[in-house]
């Protein structure tokens, strides 16, 4: 009986040590969903979250690449106004942040491309096309959390 006990602990510590930790931030993504996917997939994205394909890779709203280490377009600008550790439970801030990057150019340098909100409006993910989000990024540069630090000049 006791060769069980260790073996269903030790198979318990082998499955915890399998375990990745999530990389998106629950209450971020919560939000996003209430504010722009909804309920009901009556909207263009709700349908998109709906299928079975997008359940798996929702973090893509905000991350590229399967590590999950690199943001894409959306975001970086989202972490510009959120910090993942202080404003995690801060909802009312989590959705002006929101409201804030939908008004934003998803191309900054150009003046003619549609704002993160239009793209969403559309059904398409905010940072790019679900296949293009799937891909790892061309740089091998990961950045650390939100902050880039700028090279030092001497």
């Amino acid at each position: 009986m006791h060769k069980y006990g260790l073996m269903l602990l030790a198979g318990l510590l082998a499955t915890c040590g399998l375990a990745r930790p999530a990389a998106a931030i629950k209450s971020f993504q919560v939000e996003f969903e209430k504010l722009y996917v909804g309920e009901e997939s009556d909207t263009e994205l709700g349908k998109l979250f709906a299928e079975k394909k997008m359940k798996k890779v929702r973090c893509l709203v905000c991350h590229q690449g399967k590590k999950k280490k690199v943001r894409n377009a959306y975001g970086i600008q989202l972490s510009d106004l959120l910090d993942k550790k202080k404003d995690k439970k801060d909802k009312e801030k989590i959705i002006e942040a929101l409201k804030i990057v939908a008004e934003m150019k998803s191309n900054p340098e150009d003046s003619e491309s549609p704002t993160f909100g239009e793209i969403i409006a559309e059904g398409k993910l905010p940072g790019g096309t679900l296949e293009d989000l799937k891909k790892n990024p061309e740089s091998s540069e990961e950045p650390k959390d939100s902050e880039e630090k700028e090279p030092e000049e001497k």
